[in-house]
């Protein structure tokens, strides 16, 4: 999973013989789980999603549920959605719960102590319960299945947005037979297999819970689908849906580059662990913007002008390639404590996040490199703000990366303002930057001949053409990594995970790189796409502050920098900079006549209804980062980010 706000800076190698029938997917793991079953559910459980009013964001549902016997059962609403770390299932939108037994309507009563829970009485004779609902989609805000899913040309549904499922059994022992109704004229994609399609009415195969869950689906009036495998056994392709026929132009170097992807990725990974797998892209300004991962497909969405714009393809080039990356970090393996029988009964644990998204954002952003989505120097131009961001990061003085990960159900929702004190999802950028440390150490200690990817090959590489999900612990890391070259990897990880400081202790690995961070008074093309589509300022390496560059509201500021020091936070608003009205102009000419004139800036500041003027003592200017090569030195950066052959 990829988030994206405004703290983001944030078949070569396809097997010889013919793929084995995969397993059912997640079917490996089990374990001591009081009151759960591994056995199959009774029956299989149908799932009518009619989305014809989907413009008004109303999903409704009818859902049979076959029951074995009378008496009492619990019937859950999913809870812990897998990729998103935390207990999101977004219940709040579930409305008009009704639920019949032979066409009599049978009372329910949600558990007191778990929301996503409700009891009832199944009578005697009842050996069906037709379940109805409606799932409100999100008119705005919030993050992930939260966010707004749905517009009058498009919609993009998750399952577990509108299932229901009994409690006491494993996941992938139940069988569900789901079908959706579209809106006349609409085409859809999704890594589920069609059992028939008749007018707007499509019914696909019967398939486990936790396989339905793990393969959304996206529709729309304007629709693209593109083959990026041509020719393989194993099919690979882009399903686009938008919101106007023009915003699914995709030029002829966007299309070879997305193809480069898939063959960068197997040439990375040694393999795959999917039967085919469906890029399922979403371009709108008018739905919430991220990445979800699942085993076989990919939740992405972009805006409007991804394939269009110059700018938005140079910040969401890492999206696809991130969320790749995921269906063999993430779904085909995954830490031990992130998998769970269920969605609802056992919490997820996320304490190694940074592997499961800190070495996916590393491969997300190299693969986005490899396959030409990035050039060399946009890579390089992206990595320097990645490692300014982190290096201005003071909440390391009491926040250690580990707790960034060990606290992430809470972390993903907290505010923006105070990121760089509170720490936010930092697993992703620093834990990025742990896997670069770790990549240039194994060329290091190898003298070039080894390096991550050949730990990848060798942890991701197994079991080819299996998607039956593997878990893995912090040993196995250390004993992965140690097969790769002997070293104590252990107190290597540890050291930067646990330290609390002011340093950032991975940068080692830049420097080791053959590069090193410096700033210039210039933005570069990277940091230009971010101040032009975010709309922002951002100084926080040097002012110390982030400030939208539209109404001089302030984003954030760096705890304990010069712009703390003088006085602002998160919230205010810069009215006039040295007399003059606020503008981004106004802002970046008095930074460079402060660094000329050695004065300090003159602001005037609205906090709520109250004005203040307050003196902001900066006269480093304008600060942008920037890599800068060190003399003879390896290039292991450049080496990290070429094609692989």
């Amino acid at each position: 999973m990829k988030v994206y706000s405004l703290a983001c800076g944030l078949a070569a190698v396809l097997l010889a013989i013919a793929t084995p029938a995969l397993a059912q997917a997640d079917a490996g793991p089990t374990g001591n789980f009081p009151g759960l079953t591994t056995a199959p559910y009774p029956g299989t459980l149908k799932l009518a999603v009619d989305l014809t009013d989907a413009p008004r964001k109303i999903f409704r549902v009818h859902e049979t549920i076959p029951v074995a016997q009378p008496g009492p059962m619990t019937l859950y609403y999913p809870k812990w959605i897998p990729g998103e770390h935390s207990p999101s299932g977004p219940l709040a939108n579930m409305a008009g719960l009704t639920i019949r037994g032979n066409g009599q309507r049978i009372a329910w009563r949600r558990d007191l102590r778990d929301m996503y829970a409700v009891h009832l009485e199944v009578p005697a004779g009842v050996s069906t319960l037709d379940v109805s609902f409606q799932f409100l989609s999100p008119t705005g805000g919030g993050e992930f299945g939260q966010s707004v899913s749905a517009t009058p040309k498009l919609v993009d549904l998750e399952w577990n947005q509108v299932v229901v499922y009994p409690a006491g059994h494993y996941a992938r022992s139940y069988t569900v037979a789901p079908s959706v109704i579209l809106p006349a004229g609409w085409k859809y994609g999704t890594a589920l297999d069609t059992a028939s399609a008749s007018g707007g009415t499509i019914a696909f195969k019967p398939v486990p819970l936790n396989h339905l869950v793990d393969s959304p689906l996206i529709a729309g009036e304007y629709f693209k689908s593109v083959d990026l495998d041509p020719g393989a056994t194993v099919p690979v392709h882009l399903d686009i849906v938008a919101d106007a026929a023009r915003n699914l132009a995709l030029g002829d170097k966007q299309l070879k580059d997305f193809r480069a992807l898939v063959q960068q990725a197997y040439k990375t990974f040694g393999t795959h662990h999917y039967n085919h797998y469906t890029f399922l892209l979403t371009l709108s300004d008018n739905t919430g913007h991220f990445g979800l991962e699942h085993h076989q497909s990919s939740d992405d969405r972009l805006g409007a002008d991804y394939l269009t714009d110059a700018q938005s393809r140079l910040l969401g080039a890492d999206l696809l390639p991130h969320e790749y990356t995921h269906s063999w970090n993430g779904k085909f393996r995954r830490p031990w404590d992130l998998w769970t029988p269920d969605f609802n009964s056992v919490p997820e644990q996320d304490d190694l996040l940074w592997v499961y998204e800190g070495l996916t954002q590393y491969y997300g952003d190299v693969l986005a490199a490899r396959s030409g989505l990035w050039d060399p120097k946009q890579f390089r131009e992206m990595l320097a703000g990645t490692i300014a961001n982190m290096a201005a990061r003071p909440g390391r003085q009491w926040r250690p990366l580990q707790d960034t990960a060990d606290e992430a159900s809470i972390l993903y929702y907290v505010p923006f303002g105070w990121a760089n004190w509170r720490r936010q999802v930092d697993f992703y950028p620093e834990g990025e930057l742990l896997w670069l440390d770790v990549d240039t150490q194994l060329r290091a200690l190898s003298h070039g001949h080894r390096s991550l990817d050949d730990f990848a090959r060798a942890f991701f590489g197994i079991h080819p053409g299996s998607d039956v999900t593997v878990t893995y612990t912090f040993d196995d890391i250390v004993k992965a990594l140690n097969g790769v070259e002997s070293y104590n990897w252990a107190a290597f990880l540890r050291q930067r995970l646990d330290y609390v400081g002011n340093e950032l202790p991975e940068m080692d690995g830049v420097t080791r790189s053959g590069w090193k961070l410096a700033y210039s008074d210039t933005p570069d093309s990277y940091q230009k796409a971010i101040e032009a589509q975010r709309h922002q300022i951002n100084q926080i390496w040097g002012a110390g502050f982030i400030v939208n560059d539209k109404d001089g509201r302030l984003l954030d500021v760096r705890w304990d920098g010069p712009a703390f020091k003088a006085g602002l936070a998160p919230g205010m608003q810069i009215v006039a900079v040295d007399g003059r009205q606020f503008s981004a102009e106004a802002l970046r000419d008095a930074l460079a006549d402060a660094a000329k004139n050695k004065r300090p800036i003159d602001l005037l500041v609205k906090n709520l209804e109250y004005v203040s003027t307050l003196k902001l003592d900066w006269t480093g200017g304008l600060m942008y980062p920037v890599l800068e090569r060190l003399p003879h030195t390896p290039d292991y950066l450049d080496a990290i980010s070429a094609a692989r052959k």
